[in-house]
């Protein structure tokens, strides 16, 4: 959804200067145009405005891949007209998207026979992938609650206060409680002991993070699924776990194969995983992939015939084109298991290329893993004078994008960098943006302080007139997040951008 204002009265058409070879009329901003114009006219005035946007491989805040293979930009092309939900026109298809499902079941070591197919679905993204998880955990729990005469209105889901917000959707959407086990300073993932405690008879499913977005952490799935065995036993109850393995699920079996967060631990039953992320492939492409049919209510999957034969469908939407799905599908044969350790031991590399370049400046604090997602996750040791959202806004000069956003509750008053380290982020790169840091570092050195000294002058007059207290450090550190967060989402309102 983009939310949009209109133009002022000055500002109500779209001109481009060489469009004019074609045409010389203006055309209006938010209304259709009377008249046809040349199709030169029409590129060149889209093209003029999109050079004002981001270059994609610079934008070190996404986990979205904006590099493939031109054979793989050649499929996608070739397949663009393909409507992905018309199975029988396109049965080719249809089997390539099963083919992923099952190669994916198979990396997150589905308990599958020989000749057992995998249940799972692509989605446009995880987003949709974890509303399908988070309907079938609830419908199959209200299932069992009528059975058993007990009440089945109050679901509720526990997860961490760092999971993303597609979570949040889902619990206000589908009317469930979202159960959130709060971080604490040094500490930025779910802990695993603090979930459990808040598991109720209420309780769908814990949902557990496989990197998490704001560090790139995993979560230790194998001693939550331990506990909560055991509190199973102890109550009679039998809560599930749901993996949310959007950034983590395409790293950890080729990284961490001997790490237990997948279906070899017996209470993960769904797990969705982000096919246009570390899958390799452009936006967008998700997957969900259940432990077996029973996950699965039966009264979920609808089944249509007015395109043809009886097709079987469990998605949020319809139409959705057939490319992502080829591309994935590419890309796994392509890559196999080889090439995609490749690809991510590379990308882990250049984090720690990154880690140590930072690290030898002595101004910030390192908040990522080593072991995880491959990003680095940053914040200064000393924020006084300038902090972290000052370093973001002044790196976009260089063409960087790199975001800086404070921690959930109650670490809220911690600030961050992010950097991820995508597959066409280089060990140049890496090295270019160490220099360019150094450089607003210094720059900013030469300034006088923003923020903070405004909070401190306001502070000495307050406390002259001897209306407050001096605040402690990490008060005034929770009034600059706190000011700076609110500075971001006016501003992110005011540009009109993407929510």
């Amino acid at each position: 959804m983009v939310l949009s204002k209109t133009a002022s009265e000055t500002d109500v058409s779209v001109h481009s200067t060489f469009a004019s070879r074609y045409v010389r009329t203006s055309l209006p901003r938010f209304k259709m145009p009377e008249n046809s114009i040349p199709k030169e006219a029409a590129y060149q005035i889209i093209n003029d405005e999109l050079m004002l946007d981001g270059n994609p491989r610079l934008n070190l805040a996404s986990f979205v891949t904006t590099w493939m293979e031109p054979e793989c930009d050649k499929l996608i092309m070739d397949s663009i007209n393909k409507n992905y939900v018309d199975m029988d026109e396109y049965p080719v298809t249809t089997e390539l998207q099963n083919r992923c499902v099952n190669i994916i079941a198979h990396l997150f070591n589905a308990p599958l026979g020989e000749s057992a197919a995998a249940v799972g679905v692509g989605t446009v993204g995880s987003s949709e992938a974890i509303m399908l998880a988070g309907l079938a955990f609830k419908r199959k729990w209200q299932n069992k609650r009528k059975a058993e005469g007990k009440p089945y209105d109050k679901p509720n889901i526990v997860t961490g206060a760092n999971v993303q917000v597609c979570w949040e959707k889902f619990a206000r959407y589908f009317e469930v409680e979202l159960k959130e086990v709060k971080l604490r300073e040094g500490y930025y993932v779910m802990d695993p002991v603090k979930a459990v405690e808040m598991v109720d008879e209420n309780t769908i499913c814990v949902a557990a993070i496989l990197g998490s977005t704001l560090n790139g952490e995993f979560e230790d799935v194998k001693l939550l699924n331990d506990l909560l065995i055991k509190k199973n036993k102890e109550t009679g109850w039998d809560t599930p776990i749901h993996v949310d393995a959007a950034s983590g699920g395409f790293i950890a079996p080729f990284l961490y194969p001997e790490l237990e967060w997948d279906f070899r631990l017996p209470l993960v039953k769904s797990i969705n995983v982000s096919g246009h992320k570390y899958g390799l492939v452009y936006a967008g492409i998700g997957w969900v992939i259940w432990r077996s049919k029973e996950d699965l209510p039966e009264e979920l999957i609808f089944h249509i015939n007015y395109l043809g034969a009886d097709q079987p469908t469990f998605t949020l939407n319809f139409s959705k084109g057939s490319s992502q799905v080829i591309a994935q599908y590419y890309q796994l044969i392509r890559l196999g298991y080889e090439g995609y350790r490749n690809v991510m031991e590379n990308c882990h590399e250049n984090a720690i290329v990154l880690k140590e370049g930072l690290e030898k400046t002595g101004r910030f604090n390192i908040v990522s893993k080593d072991n995880g997602v491959p990003l680095v996750a940053f914040s200064l040791k000393d924020n006084k004078r300038h902090d972290e959202f000052e370093i973001s806004e002044m790196l976009r000069r260089f063409g960087w994008i790199v975001p800086a956003y404070t921690m959930p509750a109650d670490a809220q008053h911690i600030t961050v960098l992010r950097v991820v380290i995508r597959e066409d982020f280089s060990r140049t790169l890496a090295e270019r943006l160490v220099i360019d840091i150094q450089k607003v570092l210094h720059e900013l050195d030469t300034l006088p302080a923003k923020v903070n000294a405004k909070l401190a002058m306001a502070e000495e007059e307050e406390a002259k007139s001897g209306t407050v207290v001096k605040k402690t450090a990490i008060e005034t550190q929770r009034e600059v997040a706190a000011f700076w967060k609110k500075y971001v989402s006016e501003r992110k309102i005011n540009k009109n951008k993407i929510c």
